[in-house]
């Protein structure tokens, strides 16, 4: 009987792991048919993988973030999209780790973890992928236009964190 036990228990694993990628790929797939959704496409499909975190850990999430991001530079129309998932998708699997640190190393941290993740980005897309629409789009700014960028940039993240911690309570109290 135990082992009947234990072939369910890895059925629901697989089913919801690939239920979460299935939706994960979904999401972003339709964030590259609405413009302004590069950002917040990823940003939700981020949310899909705080089921698999919770129950069944961190490293079921990163299986299923890597399932997605692969997906998702195969069948996304929008690649920066896709490459933004795919440089920032790993972070609500690592978010935990974070919690034990003191509020302004973790919080300079994630500023700097995002920071670092979308310069190796953009610099692959600009050098590396040629995307032109990009590079001239970032041609045309100051310096002090891209520092904006940066602050609002990792502001959102911020906000990100907060949605990711908020809606990870949510789920932990309805699977209660």
């Amino acid at each position: 009987m135990a082992s009947h036990s234990n072939f369910r228990r890895q059925s629901r694993k697989m089913a919801l792991c690939g239920m979460m990628t299935a939706l994960s790929a979904a999401v972003l797939s339709t964030g590259s048919l609405i413009p302004f959704a590069t950002f917040a496409g990823p940003m939700l499909a981020m949310l899909c993988l705080l089921p698999i975190l919770h129950d069944w850990g961190a490293k079921y999430a990163r299986m299923v973030y890597a399932a997605a991001a692969v997906l998702a530079l195969m069948l996304c129309a929008d690649k920066e999209l896709a490459l933004f998932y795919a440089f920032l998708g790993w972070y609500p699997a690592v978010r935990p780790r974070l919690a034990p640190l003191p509020r302004p190393v973790r919080i300079l941290l994630k500023c700097a973890m995002f920071t670092l993740a979308m310069a190796v980005m953009y610099l692959l897309i600009i050098f590396l992928f040629q995307m032109e629409a990009v590079a001239e789009e970032f041609a045309g700014y100051s310096t002090l236009m891209l520092a904006l960028l940066v602050v609002l940039g990792n502001t959102s993240f911020l906000l990100l964190d907060v949605l990711l911690l908020r809606m990870s309570v949510l789920y932990a109290r309805w699977r209660k």
